[in-house]
C-alpha cells in the first residue's frame, strides 16, 4: 500500500554502525526496513518503534543475507508490498575476515566469504533496488530532487592497506567503483548514489582491535584524535540522503576524523 513519508532500506541495520543509521533515519521521519542474518531481535525493534519523532516509528525486520540474492527479492518485495515505494537504500552490512591472515598465506574461503557479503551482495541489491525506484517513480524524471538515493557504506580500507586483511580492502575497493559505476548509470533515472567512508569507528567489529587503534590515535593516526561513532556515519547518510544534492553524485563522504588527509 503507499505511504506517505519516505522508506529506507539499511542492511545490517540492527547492530554497530547500522543500527546508528537506523536510529537517525528513523527520527529523521523514515520507516525503515532492515536485512540482516540474526533471528528477529524483538527487543531491540520494540524500542525502535517507541522512538518514532511523531508516533510509533514503522520498521520491518527481514532475516536474510546480503549475500544471498533470493533474499535480496524476499527483502525488496516486503518493503513494496508494505509502503509502495522505497527512497533509500543504504547498503551497510559488511564482514572483517574472521581471520586476520597474512598476504601469502591467506585463503580462498576467506575471500570469497568477504568479497560475497562486502561486493557482490550490494552490488546485485543495489541493482534491483534501482530497478525498483525506476518501476515506482513514474515516467516523470526531476532534475531538481533525487527520486531515489543509495548510499554505499564503505571503508577507510578502500584505498589504506592492510596486508593482514587484503580481502577487505580488496572488498571495499570494489564497493568504490561499484558507487562510481552506479552513479553513472542511474543518474538519467534521478537517482544519485554515495559512497560514505568511515575510518575507526568503535563498534563490536573492532572491540578486539581497541588498544592498538587507541594506541595509533593517541600517536597521531587521524587530526581528530578520537574514535568515530556510528551516530557519525548516521549522520553522513542523512545528509546525502536529505535531497539538497541533486547535481551530485558518485561522490565520496569521508567520515574518519580527517585521517585521509595526506600530512607531512
Amino acid at each position: 500500500m503507499p505511504h506517505d513519508a519516505q522508506v529506507a532500506l539499511v542492511t545490517g541495520g540492527n547492530r554497530g554502525i547500522g543500527l546508528g543509521i537506523t536510529r537517525r533515519l528513523l527520527a529523521d521521519g523514515y520507516a525503515v526496513a532492515i536485512l540482516a542474518t540474526r533471528p528477529e531481535p524483538t527487543e531491540l525493534l520494540d524500542e525502535l518503534r517507541a522512538a518514532g519523532p511523531d508516533g510509533p516509528a514503522d520498521v520491518v525486520y527481514v532475516q536474510g543475507s546480503v549475500a544471498e540474492l533470493a533474499d535480496h527479492e524476499r527483502y525488496v518485495d516486503t518493503a513494496l508490498d508494505r509502503w509502495g515505494r522505497i527512497d533509500l537504500l543504504v547498503n551497510n552490512a559488511g564482514v572483517a575476515p574472521s581471520v586476520r591472515a597474512d598476504l601469502l598465506e591467506a585463503g580462498d574461503e576467506s575471500f570469497d566469504r568477504v568479497l560475497g557479503i562486502n561486493l557482490r551482495g550490494p552490488y546485485f541489491l543495489t541493482q534491483r533496488v534501482a530497478n525498483a525506484m525506476i518501476a515506482t517513480r513514474g515516467d516523470d524524471v526531476p532534475d531538481d530532487r533525487p527520486v531515489g538515493t543509495i548510499v554505499n557504506v564503505s571503508s577507510i580500507s578502500a584505498t589504506t592497506v592492510s596486508t593482514n586483511r587484503g580481502e577487505y580492502c580488496v572488498s571495499k575497493a570494489g564497493v568504490s567503483m561499484a558507487t562510481k559505476l552506479f552513479a553513472a548509470r542511474l543518474a538519467p533515472e534521478g537517482i544519485v548514489v554515495y559512497e560514505v567512508r568511515p575510518g575507526v569507528i568503535a563498534t563490536d567489529m573492532t572491540a578486539g582491535v581497541t588498544e592498538k587503534y587507541d594506541r595509533l590515535l593517541a600517536d597521531g593516526l587521524a587530526p581528530n584524535p578520537r574514535w568515530g561513532r556510528p551516530s557519525d556515519v548516521a549522520g553522513a547518510v542523512a545528509v546525502l540522503a536529505s535531497g539538497n544534492t541533486p547535481y551530485s553524485t558518485g561522490e565520496v563522504f569521508h567520515v574518519d576524523g580527517g585521517m585521509h588527509i595526506p600530512r607531512l
